[in-house]
């Protein structure tokens, strides 16, 4: 395998895990969370989906691919936070003692990596199935997107302006 290949995987899977944790672990009053109703995720995620629709003027066949996207990374937000309600409380756990859980932070951090792994494939897939099948125009306004960290919806206005300054 070419160098840069293995380089370019092995930061798609970084950034797969440090994505991973912070969305599993974090916390921001308006995201998904483990305590929304069926309905509540189901609403957020037609506004998000209708929002993100409208910025990329998305024909029916890209929508269809962008709910499947959708779709995929919130199973593998629901299997990276797991059974549990709380995930803050299980990490908090390994601090609880008068010594650091090794063990249990070794046994999180596996079950974690593991389960990326198995869904990441798919994620990725579903990724590139969308990405690719934007034209040309779009993809640069996901370029755009990223460049300026993800201000589209910031506080629902946009001004067309980079936050960065250059």
């Amino acid at each position: 395998m070419k160098p840069w290949i293995k380089r370019t995987l092995i930061g798609l899977f970084g950034a797969s895990i440090l994505v991973g944790g912070l969305t599993a672990c974090g916390h921001r009053p308006h995201a998904l969370d483990a305590n929304l109703s069926a309905e509540q995720v189901a609403q957020y995620r037609a506004k998000v989906l209708d929002q993100v629709s409208s910025k990329l003027d998305l024909n029916a066949d890209q929508k269809q691919r962008l709910g499947v996207l959708a779709d995929k990374l919130h199973e593998q937000r629901t299997a990276l936070i797991g059974q549990t309600k709380n995930p803050r409380a299980e990490v908090a756990a390994l601090v609880a003692g008068n010594k650091f859980d090794r063990a249990r932070a070794q046994a999180l951090v596996t079950e974690k990596t593991t389960m990326l792994q198995t869904k990441s494939p798919e994620v990725i897939a579903a990724l590139a199935d969308f990405y690719d099948s934007l034209n040309p125009a779009q993809q640069q306004k996901v370029r755009d997107f990223m460049e300026h960290r993800g201000r589209w919806f910031h506080r629902g206005q946009d001004t067309g302006k980079s936050p960065v300054k250059q």
